[in-house]
């Protein structure tokens, strides 16, 4: 992915603590401070320019969202987003994902979304991928027991690949889906990048996997 260096991106991002949680490691443990009820929280690791996890929060009302995103010229316009729709269960954390655990305690969060994360195709940089054994390892870390990975991919090969990751790591696997959008799946919110992809007639592919105790 190519990013568009934003130079004026990282003031904007300071001037709306509100809504990117400036110190987020604070937290770790008592986001219920952050919004101010004890509602399950969900995260999505990679947010992008934030449709999915906006248009979450605008339909399930009774639960907080968290949406994680690295690139400061990315996270402006999920900013935005939120700026608009200025709803009171989603913040945003403009952070490294391979740090979760320094933002969240174990039994924070109670599922994770992974939406269209970078394949990383090369066998070399497999350890980047957001489903390698590590990586799963992290979540285990910050979910309650039980918890949930959601994850959607237009990549076959990645999405191969991480059910193989699941199931070599002793997770459930709850559902598949090899088509998405052609499935008797109902609810289902689009990404930016799943839009563009199934525009083009790429096929989507969605899993949900549970950890078991």
């Amino acid at each position: 992915m190519r990013l568009r260096n934003k130079p004026w991106a990282k003031e904007k991002i300071e001037s709306y603590p509100q809504y990117i949680v400036p110190n987020p490691e604070n937290f770790k443990g008592k986001w219920h401070e952050v919004f101010h009820n004890n509602q399950p929280l969900h995260i999505e690791v990679g947010t992008g320019k934030g449709r999915f996890i906006t248009e979450m929060a605008k339909a399930n009302p009774h639960i907080n969202y968290i949406g994680i995103e690295l690139y400061d010229s990315v996270i402006v316009t999920a900013l935005d987003r939120l700026i608009e729709a200025d709803l009171p269960n989603l913040r945003l954390l403009n952070v490294n994902a391979a740090d979760l655990d320094k933002y969240f305690a174990k039994n924070d969060v109670e599922r994770v979304y992974l939406n269209f994360s970078d394949p990383w195709p090369k066998k070399r940089h497999e350890k980047r991928r957001l489903t390698y054994k590590d990586f799963l390892k992290l979540y285990e870390s910050i979910l309650v027991d039980g918890g949930e990975i959601h994850f959607k991919t237009d990549n076959q090969g990645l999405f191969e690949y991480s059910l193989m990751s699941f199931s070599a790591y002793g997770m459930l696997l709850k559902y598949i889906s090899l088509d998405l959008h052609n499935s008797d799946f109902e609810g289902n919110i689009m990404t930016e990048y799943e839009q563009k992809f199934s525009e083009k007639g790429n096929r989507i592919y969605r899993c949900e996997v549970k950890f078991q105790n």
